[in-house]
């Protein structure tokens, strides 16, 4: 762990792997922390890469002004960050918060970086996450920062990690609320909700760009991965089997391998952006890693196809010739 001083603020910053690795930068979302990757920096140090993760300006250990930070400041300050320790054209990858700091990063510094990992994100804010964006803002202003992680935890995981880790919540919790500051978070929360669309801005993303989209976000859905989709042409979308919202905390085999396969292919020239979209395996180690999708991938459920009664109306039958000795009947 360490500090450095940007733009008057201490922000917490950690660099591990080989200092010639290229470097990957994490970015993490609203409420969570640099500390919350640990399951992504080992692996993707023994992998050869030179793995940044810093607390973001208002979250974390790093300083928390009084004045509100949107996307750009988060940005710049991370452009900063890059050059205080010499770490240039990185990978960079964010989820929700981070996410949409990520996707800034690459429309502002284009030249910056060489690959792009976009995960429960947005580009704008449609009208049911701007409800959801403006009633947990309500419950941290009015109850407070213990009430805001308790609904995080309903939205971010899946009913099985929760019934699993059932014992381990209240620390993870706790270690949660120790980290927050809820005037620091109302700050983060109020420059998001008056955030700018900047979806028509999307096009000038050049770089290879894996978007990655939990099967059940309830936060950031389908919809909103499309539109990001939709905008980069040099872009996949990958729907992770099971996932809720913070499925890099769920499933951090599967999206590891999501993101490390995806450098690769950027490194070998073998990246396909052609603006499809898949299904990752659920298996970890198997193949293929990813999946067609059958049928409409914006929909939940998708009902069967109902049979076309089609066929021609039946014919009038004709006449019956009258027999020989046939008495008319008037």
């Amino acid at each position: 762990m360490a500090f450095v001083n940007l733009d008057g603020h201490r922000i917490r910053y950690e660099l591990v792997g080989p200092k010639n690795g290229i470097p990957l930068i994490f970015l993490n979302g609203l409420t969570q922390a640099a500390h919350l990757w640990g399951a992504y920096v080992p692996f993707f140090a023994e992998h050869g890469y030179r793995v940044l993760t810093f607390d973001m300006l208002g979250q974390g250990e790093s300083d928390k002004p009084l004045l509100s930070a949107g996307f750009d400041r988060h940005a710049a300050i991370m452009s900063k960050l890059l050059d205080k320790l010499g770490l240039d054209k990185p990978f960079v990858a964010g989820i929700s918060y981070g996410g949409a700091v990520a996707l800034r990063y690459a429309i502002l510094y284009p030249d910056q970086l060489r690959g792009l990992v976009v995960m429960g994100a947005f580009s704008e804010l449609d009208g049911r996450l701007k409800w959801i964006g403006e009633n947990l803002y309500v419950g941290l202003a009015c109850v407070g920062t213990e009430y805001l992680q308790n609904l995080f935890m309903a939205y971010n995981f899946s009913s099985n990690w929760l019934e699993k880790n059932e014992t381990i919540i209240p620390v993870l919790r706790r270690r949660g609320y120790n980290l927050n500051d809820q005037y620091a978070l109302q700050n983060l929360m109020e420059a998001a909700s008056t955030s700018p669309s900047f979806s028509h801005e999307l096009p000038a993303i050049k770089v290879p760009t894996i978007i990655i989209n939990g099967e059940y976000d309830y936060i950031t859905p389908r919809k909103l991965h499309y539109i990001i989709l939709k905008g980069i042409r040099n872009s996949r979308l990958v729907v992770v089997q099971h996932a809720c919202h913070a499925f890099t905390l769920e499933y951090p085999e599967i999206t590891s391998r999501l993101i490390h396969d995806f450098a690769l292919k950027v490194g070998n020239n073998a990246w396909e952006g052609d603006q499809t979209i898949w299904v990752a395996n659920d298996d970890p180690k198997g193949e293929p890693l990813y999946l067609p999708v059958l049928g409409d991938p914006l929909r939940a459920i998708q009902p069967a196809p109902i049979a076309e009664q089609r066929a021609a109306p039946g014919k009038a039958p004709k006449p019956r010739a009258k027999k020989t000795g046939d008495k008319h009947v008037s």
